[in-house]
């Protein structure tokens, strides 16, 4: 099924050789810097210009992410949770290594620290204005309906967490869970990789003065 229609292809162009380092998974000690670090927006010149997304399409792009804000992951069709990925896919990234109790959305004691870096680097003041998508994940052990669900609870309890003990703001967290449909590593469908909460900036470019 399509996603969100419209995604400026140079979009992936410009920010393709940052991912190759942003999106690699960190382990659970974590630290803010290195959070911030990876959601850092990328800085068009002048020279990168004509890669500037469309205006007609930035604010369909806009009109979009506004569409999913303050949604339970539950709400959310199978089209918003593809389109919320393909825009994800060209911004800034990082694979957290969050850990829940067994088949509970329950964060566990030893990553609860990871929690609390990530909150801290959010709430750097270098990300005023952005919004962030938080998306859960699981392994592919399981049915598909019982990890969805899982994936979607999870995704919303970190957004909870975010919210309540840092005052980041719930339309600034775009909670979404996919499952098992987009594994890190396909050809280990049952590794330990493939569960993780990953975060997206969405304001993922900014223009140099």
């Amino acid at each position: 099924m399509n996603g969100f229609p419209g995604i400026s292809r140079s979009l992936a162009i410009a920010f393709g050789a940052a991912l190759m380092t942003a999106g690699t998974a960190l382990a659970a000690d974590v630290f803010a810097e290195q959070i911030v670090n990876a959601l850092q927006p990328t800085t068009l010149t002048r020279s990168l210009s004509a890669d500037r997304p469309d205006p007609a399409v930035q604010t369909r792009e806009d009109s979009f992410i506004n569409s999913v804000r303050n949604r339970k992951t539950r709400s959310l069709s199978l089209g918003e949770r593809d389109g919320i990925a393909e825009l994800a896919a060209a911004k800034p990234k990082i694979d957290l290594d969050i850990q829940f109790e067994y088949n509970s959305a329950k964060i566990s004691q030893a990553s609860l620290p990871a929690v609390q870096e990530l909150g801290k680097a959010l709430s750097n003041p270098a990300f005023k204005g952005s919004t962030f998508v938080v998306a859960g994940h699981t392994d592919a052990i399981g049915g598909e309906s019982f990890n969805q669900d899982l994936s979607e609870r999870r995704a919303d309890t970190i957004k909870q967490y975010l919210s309540a003990k840092f005052g980041i703001a719930g339309s600034d967290l775009v909670a979404v869970g996919y499952g098992k449909t987009r594994l890190k590593d396909p050809n280990a469908p049952a590794a330990a990789v493939n569960r993780r909460v990953q975060v997206v900036n969405l304001t993922g470019q900014t223009a140099s003065k």
